[in-house]
């Protein structure tokens, strides 16, 4: 266009292009915000629709997911398989109980052959540990009747400042070599406390005096509460789990760890809920997916930001003779394909606020068809498996970003010819 003598009609166009691109730049802004609306909308929209509150989960202390086998390395601590088992099955982690009567049998008599042996190998394996710490001494409770393994399986110190220079001097002697460590078992059971009846709160005591003394040592070890025994029981034998962890609430244990403990034995096939149990006529505690209304406890205290840790999990093959267990047994087929089946759902449900997972058990060699623990193996003896040993070893590994795919079993790293790396 011709300049006119006054330069109107440059002024003008000029003016007119910069409304232009004004508009423009503010549509697309407006385009941007509103994505950027919609996006935050419906992030808010199915952080809302998530019973389980897992966006709540920051700074998880354990990948989601991390595998762990439960060993029983402790008076077998020569022997490689359970280690070279974990890693050729590309589970990072393995969890041992490191026994307290074991480990100081005598007040001041400390033994630590067997706990040194199993961390330096565990090292070598390239595998993490998580230590459970139970198992008192007789002589930390002397005026308790009755014979251990006989009559009770555990009971607390009636000093439990003893228990805490046992925890103290165990994380001192193992700083930054001990990955995690579960304080206590299923303390809601009366056989685990001394046949007493279980009070949420007398085990509080006992967490926080171990608590202290293990973050005094070794500060950057994860500490896990106790598993808790799914029942139905709420009585002088056993207080139900779910209102056991609302009592650990109550008394204020979350100060005193990072990851919450629970357990999820196979009662059930993995889909079948709670509420579908409950409906049946069955307990909600009866199913695999329990720690779903765990979770929820721990939302409702305002705790969504807490991860969980389940410490153990296993389907049994019990036969009918063990009355107690026969009742939810399986088959080594069903056994597998359940394992398979529970690792699965976690990833696609229970991400990020279940981090650990541990199978139980590689079996201990001496464990024999009277022992229950022997029917949930996946392993039988000390140089063989079960099917759910390969399937489990096999399977597609998910932790956090990183996947590691199903793996052939005729292929090579199946087969121990090559190294494996596990997510962790």
């Amino acid at each position: 266009m011709a300049q006119s003598p006054n330069g109107k009609h440059n002024i003008e166009d000029s003016l007119s292009n910069a409304m232009t691109i004004r508009f423009r730049l503010v549509g697309a802004s407006a385009v941007v915000l509103a994505l950027i609306f919609i996006g935050l909308s419906y992030r808010y929209w199915q952080s809302s629709q998530d019973p389980f509150k897992a966006q709540a989960v920051i700074n998880p202390p354990f990948t989601s997911l991390t595998y762990a086998y439960h060993t029983s390395l402790w008076w077998h601590s020569e022997d490689y398989n359970h280690l070279a088992w974990t890693r050729l099955s590309n589970f990072s982690h393995i969890k041992q109980v490191f026994a307290w009567e074991n480990i100081e049998p005598a007040r001041g008599r400390w033994i630590w052959y067997r706990a040194d042996q199993i961390v330096e190998r565990a090292e070598q394996a390239g595998v993490k540990i998580v230590a459970r710490l139970s198992d008192a001494p007789a002589w930390a409770h002397p005026d308790l009747v009755g014979e251990k393994d006989v009559d009770y399986t555990d009971a607390p110190p009636t000093d439990l400042e003893d228990f805490g220079n046992y925890c103290a001097t165990l994380s001192a002697r193992y700083k930054g070599r001990i990955d995690a460590y579960q304080i206590w078992n299923e303390p809601n059971l009366s056989r685990e406390w001394g046949n007493a009846r279980p009070v949420a709160s007398a085990y509080v005591d006992l967490l926080a005096t171990c608590s202290q003394a293990i973050r005094a040592n070794d500060p950057d070890a994860i500490l896990i509460s106790a598993g808790l025994a799914p029942t139905g029981n709420d009585d002088d034998l056993a207080r139900r789990d779910d209102l056991y962890l609302q009592d650990l609430y109550d008394a204020g244990f979350r100060q005193w760890v990072d990851v919450v403990g629970v357990h999820a034995p196979g009662f059930s096939m993995v889909d079948y809920s709670p509420d579908q149990a409950e409906r049946d006529g069955r307990g909600r505690w009866a199913t695999f997916r329990r720690v779903e209304d765990l979770r929820k406890i721990m939302i409702a205290n305002q705790d969504a930001q807490t991860q969980m840790a389940i410490l153990e999990m296993g389907w049994t093959l019990a036969p009918p003779e063990h009355r107690d267990y026969a009742w939810f047994a399986v088959t080594e087929e069903e056994q597998a394909q359940n394992l398979l089946e529970a690792y699965t759902f976690a990833a696609e449900h229970w991400r990020p606020w279940v981090g650990l997972m541990t199978t139980i058990y590689l079996a201990d060699p001496l464990w024999t068809e009277a022992d229950e623990q022997f029917w949930f193996s996946i392993t039988n003896g000390a140089y063989y498996t079960r099917p759910a040993f390969h399937v489990l070893a096999n399977m597609p590994k998910y932790c956090g970003d990183r996947v590691i795919p199903y793996r052939d079993p005729g292929s090579a790293e199946a087969l121990g010819l090559v190294p494996t790396n596990p997510c962790d």
